[in-house]
């Protein structure tokens, strides 16, 4: 059956690989980009029926101006695959005085997820790309009330969306199914390129592991879970947000951002 699919920061790396299977399996794909010529390169590169859609995710308007565009367009999407991310960047600060590693790789796709929910069915799927690299959050880099070291900011913002995926599953146990998934350690994107100064190893690790989540029956019962390519199994995320009582003030803050931010 045809799927409509929403990929995140798919001009490249990964969430482009990705794209490029998904749409030659038949699937609508919908491209997301912050850059429009890249986006037009990477609708032209991928086979199949696509759409294009032109965000920059470090601002929350911009997120929640594409979803409206969506919601135009869309009486349900089957598959949301929050991929875009940041670690090291030249704007660490948004305009708001956030941390961007924050803003585009928690805050962001929590707004896109929540505004299109009205269009996710029982069945559809939630695939939030988190990572190895994962550290207790601190709530006051969250906030943007302090700067922290990029590693840092980007350790605790994949652990932001991963405790936001393991939350949202635990509301609504009818679904959509919520799954946070490492796609594999230093694979060879240009956030490993320029973070680590390496080559990295096979995209189609992690574009494999991202179809299956996708698609694949194994992911169908997986909501609230984390799966680590890494060991190819699912797995226990840092230990932090296994505490439900700290995952509740990671989760406040989430929203409270989400709230000023928009």
């Amino acid at each position: 059956m045809k799927k409509t699919i929403l990929i995140t920061g798919a001009t490249d790396g990964i969430g482009l690989l990705t794209a490029r299977g998904l749409a030659l399996a038949g699937h609508l794909v919908l491209l997301h980009g912050r850059n429009a010529d890249k986006l037009k390169a990477a609708r032209q590169s991928v086979a199949g029926n696509t759409e294009t859609y032109l965000a920059e995710m470090s601002i929350i308007a911009d997120v929640n101006r594409m979803a409206d565009e969506i919601l135009g367009r869309h009486e349900r999407i089957d598959v949301i695959i929050n991929n875009a991310g940041v670690y090291k960047t030249s704007s660490p600060l948004t305009g708001e005085g956030l941390d961007t590693r924050f803003v585009v790789n928690t805050i962001a796709p929590y707004v896109l997820t929540q505004r299109l929910m009205p269009v996710l069915a029982s069945d559809s799927r939630v695939v939030n790309l988190s990572s190895a690299a994962q550290a207790p959050v601190d709530l006051s880099a969250l906030r943007g009330e302090r700067r922290i070291a990029d590693m840092d900011a980007y350790a605790q913002s994949k652990l932001g969306l991963t405790i936001w995926t393991r939350e949202l599953a635990r509301r609504q146990p009818g679904g959509p199914v919520f799954v946070a998934v490492n796609p594999g350690s230093l694979l060879a994107t240009k956030m490993v390129r320029d973070g680590f100064g390496t080559e990295g190893n096979d995209l189609s690790i992690g574009a494999d592991i991202l179809t299956r989540a996708a698609l694949s029956d194994e992911f169908a019962d997986a909501t609230g879970k984390y799966f680590d390519n890494d060991s190819g199994h699912f797995a226990n995320p840092e230990r932090s947000a296994l505490d439900a009582s700290r995952s509740k003030d990671v989760m406040g803050v989430i929203e409270e951002v989400a709230a000023s931010a928009a």
